[in-house]
């Protein structure tokens, strides 16, 4: 069985490198499930243009298949609802200096 928490924290180290926050913390991950050893992910970015998207996402999948028990990562990009600083953690608006 996957545990949960293993999966988010192979997320957390997982950053956006223009803002060097991890994705949980920018509330960029909407649902993560496992199921046998696959994991789905729905995720978004901060911006539809995103130039680092595609490497977000390469990333997001890289880390979750190097979770114990996890031979397949299939991640989503979604784009509704649509990211707003709002989803960010306290943590992360501290980095980014947001309030």
């Amino acid at each position: 069985m996957i545990e949960q928490e293993a999966l988010l924290d192979a997320l957390r180290t997982v950053k956006d490198p223009e803002l060097n926050v991890n994705i949980l913390d920018l509330g960029l991950v909407y649902t993560i499930q496992a199921e046998d050893d696959h994991v789905n992910m729905e995720m978004t970015l901060t911006s539809p243009a995103c130039p680092v998207g595609p490497e977000i996402l390469r990333n997001a999948v890289t880390a979750l298949e190097k979770v114990e028990g996890v031979a397949k990562a299939n991640v989503k990009l979604v784009m509704s609802p649509p990211w707003s600083p709002d989803r960010m953690t306290d943590a992360a608006r501290d980095e980014l200096g947001v309030y």
